[in-house]
Formats: structure tokens, sequence, C-alpha cells
């Protein structure tokens, strides 16, 4: 059985003696269930990129939070105010993902974005097409992506 699941099922029997079934009974039988698996597993080397890769899934769904938080601010004060600041642009983004994981995850990243949508991936899996409704800045633009591409390689081998 690998960890993952062996985690999910320690939270759930965490759930089931504790006699809360809420989200936050949840949320504390997933991180006692990860710590117990790491003072039993961590010196085990075939176990160890679970280890590795839970705070950096955390560390990346806070990172494309914030994200989409201000994102959504941005075309929500678009929106409601009179004066409009679009400057709409499409940009060609030289990818640095090579696996179809990484770039399929990376474009529906982008595409959930507001103000952002992936339109098309060049056939030789090189090049990434983006629609932006905000492009006063294409530099800024693409230093974003570039930072969202590595944590997105960074997860998916």
């Amino acid at each position: 059985m690998n960890l993952l699941a062996l985690n999910l099922l320690l939270a759930l029997a965490w759930m089931m003696l504790t006699g809360s079934f809420t989200a936050t009974s949840l949320l504390s039988g997933l991180v006692f269930s990860y710590m117990a698996l790491w003072v039993a597993f961590n010196r085990k080397a075939d176990h160890g990129s679970f280890f590795w890769k839970v705070p950096k899934v955390i560390s990346f769904i806070a990172f494309f939070i914030y994200d989409l938080i201000k994102a959504n601010l941005v075309v929500a004060w678009d929106v409601l105010t009179p004066t409009h600041l679009m400057k709409p642009g499409v940009i060609a983004f030289p990818l640095r993902a090579h696996t179809d994981a990484q770039i399929t995850v990376l474009a529906n990243l982008i595409s959930v974005t507001p103000g952002t949508l992936s339109l098309d991936v060049s056939t030789d899996r090189k090049v990434l097409y983006i629609h932006a409704m905000y492009l006063h800045d294409e530099d800024k633009l693409r230093r974003e992506l570039q930072d969202l591409e590595s944590r997105v390689m960074e997860l998916i081998d």
C-alpha cells in the first residue's frame, strides 16, 4: 500500500475514533497520520518522495490560491469600475515542461485563472499560446508564467 493511501486510511480511522466527521477532524487526522508515517517510514529510501512532495503540494496550493485571489480581484475591479483597464493580447510562451502531464496541468491552471486562457500548444510541444486580458507588461507576465511552470515541474516529474 502506498503512503498516500495509508495516510488517508489513518485519517479516516482518526475520524472514526474521535467520532467527529468534520473537515477539521479530517485535516487533523491527515496531519497526525502524516507525522506518524514520517516517524515510521522517513528513513526508508523508497518512501522518501512522499515526505518531500506533501510540503511542496501544500506550498503550491497556497501559492496558486494567492494568485487566483489576486487575478479575481483585478478582473472584479475592472468590471465594477467605469474605466476599463483591459489590454488584451496573445503571447507565445516557450515551454520548459516536457511531459504531457506537466503541459496539461500548466495549461489548465492558466485557463482556470481569470484573465488568462491557454489557446493552443504547438505541434512540437515547445510553445504554449496564451491569451491575456491585461497584457500591459509582457515580461512580467512571462516571469509569472515561468514561476508557475517551475512549480508545476517540481510537483510532476
